[in-house]
């Protein structure tokens, strides 16, 4: 291993994106050669990294899984009050991690990674990665509705407008979304601005990863087809023996 900043190198260990792991370092959680680490340092091969007093390696070959997210299940590994969680649902051989979440009351496809990179990529949004959702709310859509949030709409609690987005109306109350930015319950805050209430929503592809024929509980490692196209539009490059 080349020497690399600390953010990247926990990244790498598919403890968490980068953006975590500066909040990681800053919180004082992670420490090198027995001291609290500071943002910004690099680490070689001959250091030793730990977080939560558990050593980190980076492996070099990478998993990816494609999971079926059943709704009530919180995007979390720790949390005292959530009934089922993300860490206690996954049993698998290696850590994972998710790259992009999906809140609470929402269900349907999760990407699962130990690659910091992908991760990493995957969360930039102005990469503008598509996701694809069926949306199902309390009352038919009306077409200017419609419109309104194809052209983005003011998220007056983010304090953000959302970027224009694809939108088809496949039942009286149905929606098929595809968002090219992942804002906090995005999609349930653009239905309230044109006074709608989501009753049931599914996200049903990340990228070129689809649900298809998945259900609640089940997940998958993707092929190796899935893994060249998923690293290729990501702009990385796979480093395995494939």
């Amino acid at each position: 291993m080349e020497e690399m900043r600390l953010n990247k190198y926990l990244a790498a260990c598919g403890l968490c994106s980068r953006r975590d792991a500066d909040k990681l370092i800053e919180a004082g959680k992670v420490f090198v050669n027995g001291s609290k680490a500071q943002n910004g340092m690099k680490v070689g091969p001959e250091d030793i990294v730990e977080v939560g007093g558990k050593r980190l390696h980076v492996s070099e070959e990478k998993v990816v899984l494609a999971y079926y997210k059943p709704a009530g299940v919180v995007c979390t590994e720790r949390d005292p009050h959530a009934e089922r969680i993300l860490a206690k649902e996954i049993r698998y051989a290696k850590r994972v991690t998710y790259a992009g979440r999906l809140d609470k009351d929402s269900e349907g496809l999760l990407l699962l990674t130990d690659d910091g990179d992908l991760i990493d990529a995957m969360m930039r949004g102005r990469n503008g990665h598509e996701k694809e959702y069926i949306v199902k709310t309390d009352k038919p859509w009306k077409d200017a509705a419609i419109a309104n949030m194809r052209a983005g709409v003011y998220l007056e609690e983010l304090g953000q407008t959302t970027r224009p987005c694809e939108i088809e109306k496949i039942g009286d109350k149905t929606l098929k979304m595809i968002l090219t930015q992942g804002l906090n319950r995005q999609i349930r805050r653009m239905c309230e601005t044109q006074g709608y209430r989501v009753s049931s929503l599914k996200r049903t592809r990340v990228i070129n990863i689809k649900l298809e024929k998945m259900k609640p509980g089940e997940y998958r490692e993707l092929t190796q087809e899935e893994r060249r196209e998923l690293y290729r539009i990501c702009g990385l490059c796979l480093k395995t023996g494939e």
